[in-house]
């Protein structure tokens, strides 16, 4: 495959973010490879896809990120695919007010979010680093700013919070993918990690796709005040998509909206916290996600 044509896998690619981001990357001429819980969904969204950029290069690979024994069978079937350039880890999920836990008990946001993901980066790696600029986005989020990582209760079992739970597992994601680039630097590998967010991207003021995104628009009043501090998915999914296939991009880099909080605005490098990226919480991390996963990246 060529320099300028990526195979890259996209989890979560059956609606929102995850649909754009792989609807924009087939426009470009990538490969792309929908990896999903629902089979049924991916086709869908697939044959959407194709709809609205013929000749699109589509796959899909069934993967549940809430389940380690799908996460390791998603991760074969993709690498033996073709060569993985790029990993897209943009799947999650919003939990409930009610704690609510994965196929393996983890409590799910941090389960699905972060401990799906580590184990996919673990399953992985040897394809990114087969390919010859293997490079890994995580899907990052605003929320890391306001929490902290808790390693002495991950599982949210003496105290939760759904929304708090959240937040916690994107600072997870974002400290792992700053972390992972920082330890494929001493090794000397080829393959990149980094991180991108969306900003504040709305599902109804999205540009409809259907089936697969109907927007319920609301009263036009509402609609076009939220145009100040939010924007349809597809063009959250821009940050995203520039840091799977842009160039240049670096490893450790932190890619979002350029506007007013990062809510919107075109593709660009932004800060995040510092506490996202302290080697101290990352290396605790590492550790704690490879013992409960029994996956870890070998780099």
């Amino acid at each position: 495959m060529s320099a300028d044509r990526r195979r890259v896998v996209v989890t979560g690619a059956t609606a929102g973010l995850g649909f754009f981001a792989a609807e924009q990357l087939a426009a470009q001429g990538h490969r792309v490879v929908l990896a999903a819980r629902d089979p049924e969904r991916a086709v869908r969204a697939a044959d959407t896809i194709r709809e609205n950029v013929p000749g699109a290069d589509l796959e899909t690979v069934d993967l549940d990120l809430a389940d380690l024994a799908s996460v390791a069978s998603g991760a074969a079937a993709a690498a033996a695919g073709g060569e993985v350039d790029v990993l897209l880890a943009n799947a999650g999920v919003v939990g409930s007010r009610r704690r609510q836990t994965t196929a393996d008990g983890f409590e799910l946001q941090f389960g699905t979010n972060h401990l799906g993901h580590f184990a996919l980066v673990s399953h992985l790696m040897p394809a990114l680093a087969a390919a010859s600029a293997g490079r890994i986005v995580h899907l990052g989020s605003i929320s890391h700013r306001f929490v902290r990582l808790d390693l002495d209760d991950p599982m949210m079992v003496s105290s939760y919070s759904g929304s708090v739970a959240y937040a916690r597992s994107k600072l997870a994601v974002m400290t792992f993918g700053f972390e992972l680039d920082r330890r494929l630097r001493a090794a000397g590998s080829s393959v990149t990690s980094l991180v991108a967010h969306p900003g504040f991207s709305w599902e109804a003021t999205s540009e409809p796709r259907p089936p697969v995104v109907v927007p319920r628009r609301p009263p036009a009043v509402l609609t076009s005040i939220s145009h100040t501090f939010s924007q349809g998915k597809e063009t959250g999914a821009e940050p995203l998509v520039r840091a799977a296939t842009g160039d240049p991009v670096a490893g450790g880099e932190y890619w979002g909206p350029a506007g007013w909080f990062q809510l919107t605005g075109a593709p660009a490098l932004v800060p995040a916290k510092r506490h996202a990226r302290d080697p101290a919480a990352a290396a605790r991390l590492w550790s704690v996600s490879a013992d409960l996963t029994s996956t870890e990246p070998v780099l």
